[in-house]
């Protein structure tokens, strides 16, 4: 990204404060122009549409998406920068109409003055649909271009409307190459870094405040910054000074965001792919992220019945076996029984024959009309149902050969003949098929 502007670029004006030493190190240390931008590479590369958008003055309407600390607030100064644009903030967290229709005739005024205006809304997601949708008409007459930036996945979360009408870049966590570029900028900047503290820095604490970042810019600068506090001027951060500020690192984790569901995904992609190491490994980034244990017990439950089924009925007693522990004891002795039954799930036969029998029959259900218990199946409590011949040609299965009542129908007249659990050729479920096939070959005879 270099090279994106050779000798064009501006830097962003300062923001003006009389307290600007007292704002934390990662807003001190906010790129003032482009060259400084660390990562996003797959966005710059020539030919690129972002790169040839920039470039060319030529921008549109647009959402960054990407986990916290990847530098989407600052990509959209930086552009409104570049394109000469008037730039208009607005955080939907403490945003409201409001706030959009001030704006709005903000941007009016600057338009005409003959500029145009960049609005960029923070955390957009958390705008309601009604405020998304204010912003349609603007957008669409060109009062101004819209950026806006989640950290959710905008398919879920941001309105169609608004999302037909901007281009969606995935901004990415940042590599560790990117991470060290912006730790030495820090170091060795006198006016917004800590560079004035003449530290020396041990290799082995820059490694680990690179590691614990965690693709995190902002977790960084924030680490450092804390180390820093710790270290008089000219001294020396040692990893075991930043090992102390890290204390128990938990890393990004979104308990309710798509981190939380593609993780979660995973486990469950590996134990019916039966790769025990890939379910335990996205096991224990759950747990070690902050992910509540019995969550993930109770997901492991549905794993059982899903993927393995009939193939091994042990499986579903073990699952319930580790969800009860991890009730019972709390952690760590609760995770270590999940774990055991998330190994032995991923190692387990596999069968979605009872999945798969269980969603046929629910569709067919919603779509038959309510048909009637044959008679011979109901119950018949009272003599008026008796009368009524309820029960009347029920056979009992123990008075029969090999407690099997041949020819005997179980399902309503109108469907007779529906079949749904198909037993596959795998574990347990070979023999359950096989024990089938024998009474319907009996059932037909009769």
């Amino acid at each position: 990204m270099r090279d994106l502007f050779d000798g064009q670029e501006q830097p962003i004006q300062p923001e003006r404060s009389n307290l600007q030493e007292h704002r934390p190190l990662a807003a001190r240390m906010r790129p003032k122009k482009l060259s400084e931008y660390a990562g996003q590479n797959h966005l710059f590369g020539e030919g690129k549409p972002l790169y040839e958008a920039i470039s060319q003055g030529k921008l549109h309407s647009m959402i960054f998406w990407g986990p916290p600390g990847t530098g989407k607030t600052t990509l959209a100064k930086m552009i409104a920068m570049q394109s000469d644009c008037h730039f208009i903030a607005i955080s939907a967290v403490l945003g409201s109409v409001k706030e959009i229709r001030a704006a709005v005739v903000e941007a009016n005024s600057q338009k005409q003055l003959g500029k145009r205006t960049l609005l960029f809304v923070d955390e957009v997601h958390r705008f309601n649909k009604s405020q998304q949708d204010a912003f349609l008409p603007y957008v669409e007459d060109g009062t101004f271009i819209f950026i806006g930036a989640t950290t959710e996945n905008p398919s879920f979360e941001v309105n169609n409307a608004l999302l037909s009408r901007a281009r969606v870049y995935v901004l990415k966590s940042l590599d560790n190459d990117a991470l060290g570029d912006i730790l030495e900028r820090a170091l060795v900047d006198p006016v917004a870094g800590v560079g004035e503290l003449a530290l020396t820095v041990e290799p082995e604490a820059k490694t680990l405040l690179v590691e614990v970042a965690d693709g995190d810019a902002r977790r960084l600068l924030n680490l450092l910054e804390m180390a820093c506090d710790l270290v008089e001027k000219n001294g020396l951060l040692t990893s075991e000074l930043v090992s102390e500020v890290v204390g128990d690192n938990v890393r990004r984790f979104d308990k309710g965001g798509e981190d939380f569901y593609d993780q979660i995904s995973a486990l469950h992609k590996s134990v019916r792919g039966s790769n025990p190491d890939g379910a335990l490994y996205w096991f224990c980034r759950m747990i070690d992220g902050g992910c509540d244990p019995l969550y993930i017990a109770r997901r492991v439950v549905r794993m059982a019945s899903e993927d393995i089924g009939n193939a091994d009925p042990r499986a579903l007693q073990i699952a319930i076996n580790a969800w009860d522990v991890q009730q019972r004891l709390g952690s760590p002795e609760g995770e270590l029984a999940v774990a055991q039954a998330v190994t032995y799930l991923a190692v387990a036969p596999k069968s979605n024959a009872v999945y798969t029998a269980f969603k046929n029959c629910m569709n067919l259900v919603r779509q038959e009309k309510s048909l009637p218990v044959p008679l011979h199946l109901r119950n018949a409590p009272t003599k008026l149902m008796k009368e009524l011949d309820y029960g009347a040609e029920y056979r009992y299965d123990h008075d029969e050969p090999n407690a099997f009542a041949a020819g005997q129908t179980y399902l309503p007249e109108e469907i007779l003949g529906e079949e749904f659990y198909f037993p596959t050729e795998r574990g347990m479920e070979k023999q359950i098929g096989e024990k089938l096939q024998r009474l319907k070959s009996l059932g037909k005879k009769s």
